[in-house]
């Protein structure tokens, strides 16, 4: 039986009545029910760091295998991120390579508790099984190399999706981190990359992409385009990482999804803004001090050790789910929890076992079983199936 944390004292609720433990109950039974899906988890890049045994339960982190079965998880797409200074110094696609090296590495070490898969079906196939299905994809497209034969090489070892670009303009587009508009969009390697990933049947991940590059991959994808960790800009005016109301509407009028970040910086208001402050700091910082190298890694990896970010609550993440989907339908809104990738988290979602903490918030906001099941993982099925129909469409005219 899943175990998750009583919250009792959050989101304006009060002692646990036994209403309350009757909902907590029936989240905790439908985390068990339901095939659950998250989008991005960036676990790979910190094992890198530091290797753990995620077969059992590690030591920190947000992911293993423990606590994501408490949790009710039963697939997850792990990131073979590739970082931004690969794109300069060459050697991306072979870090890329190592890591799914690694993720694959998962299942043949334990294979009583992780599967790779590469479909909807697959994934269908070991539900209930009690593994977790690892499903890969490559955050950021400098993975590539500016090379499109690169693209088949990475969906032969199982990639499904590529976050076209990270914190950095890359080959492919502009990022929204950057504050140069090197491309204002796509480049013209990222135009055909685009279409070439709709006729391979490859998800075009728009997460990180500039407000410029999303408008132009959403005119030029044949295919449905999703946002695998990302969040509403309703609640953090002015951070470009996350989604416009007039973006998510267009995303969803295309067939896609957005998959909501569980990172506080990106779910609230005041959280966000002290990060765009902390950001600023550090590049003036960087710049007045002319910090290069190895230097300039070791005081930013300082900073974020140290930095602190106003605390926000799992009802965050049910805020930006339930506005997603008012703007967009319940059939367009999934979870991309970016554990591992984000340095604050909420409280009531501080690992991979507590998932059923957002169920129970949708729970308590009305929201209906079957839309639930959407939002946890259906909806991602569904955008998956249609990407490959477009692709097998595309192909079928060109022979």
């Amino acid at each position: 039986m899943l175990v998750f944390p009583i919250l009792a004292h959050l989101c304006g609720s009060n002692a646990a009545t036994d209403a309350e433990a009757e909902l907590r109950e029936r989240a905790s039974r439908l985390a068990r029910e339901i095939l659950l899906i998250d989008t991005h988890v960036d676990t790979p890049y910190e094992l890198r760091k530091r290797m753990q045994d995620i077969s059992g339960r590690i030591e920190g982190g947000h992911f293993d295998y423990v606590r994501a079965r408490q949790g009710g998880l039963d697939a997850v797409f792990m990131a073979a991120y590739v970082p931004p200074e690969y794109e300069e110094k060459g050697g991306a696609r072979a870090f890329a390579d190592e890591t799914i090296d690694m993720i694959e590495g998962f299942a043949r070490k334990w294979p009583d508790k992780f599967v790779l898969a590469r479909s909807p079906e697959e994934i269908r196939a070991n539900f209930g099984s009690g593994r977790i299905s690892i499903l890969m994809g490559i955050e950021n497209g400098s993975a590539l190399e500016g090379d499109l034969g690169n693209l088949r090489h990475f969906y032969d070892r199982g990639i499904r999706y590529i976050t076209l670009v990270h914190s950095k303009n890359n080959q492919i587009c502009d990022s929204s981190f950057d504050s140069e508009r090197k491309w204002h969009g796509l480049s013209p390697f990222g135009r055909e990359l685009v279409a070439q990933m709709n006729r391979l049947g490859m998800i075009v991940d728009v997460s990180h992409a500039s407000d410029e590059a999303f408008y132009q991959i959403m005119e030029l994808s044949r295919a449905p385009v999703v946002a695998t960790h990302s969040a509403c800009r309703h609640f953090t005016p002015g951070m470009e990482r996350n989604m416009s109301d007039e973006m998510i509407r267009l995303l969803a009028q295309k067939g896609g999804s957005i998959q909501i970040n569980f990172g506080s910086i990106f779910i609230d208001r005041e959280a966000s803004s002290k990060f765009m402050e902390f950001r600023q700091e550090m590049r003036r910082h960087i710049e007045v001090k002319n910090l290069q190298g190895e230097e300039k890694d070791r005081y930013v990896r300082q900073q974020w050790k140290e930095a602190r970010f106003p605390k926000t609550h799992v009802c965050d993440v049910a805020a930006n789910i339930n506005f997603a989907v008012k703007l967009a339908g319940a059939d367009h809104v999934g979870l991309g929890s970016d554990f591992d990738g984000v340095s604050d988290l909420p409280e009531g979602l501080e690992d991979a076992s507590c998932y059923p903490n957002v169920i129970y918030e949708l729970l308590k906001m009305g929201y209906r079983e079957q839309d639930i099941r959407k939002i946890c993982g259906a909806n991602f099925l569904r955008v998956w199936a249609r990407v490959y129909e477009t692709a097998a469409a595309l192909q079928s005219r060109e022979r």
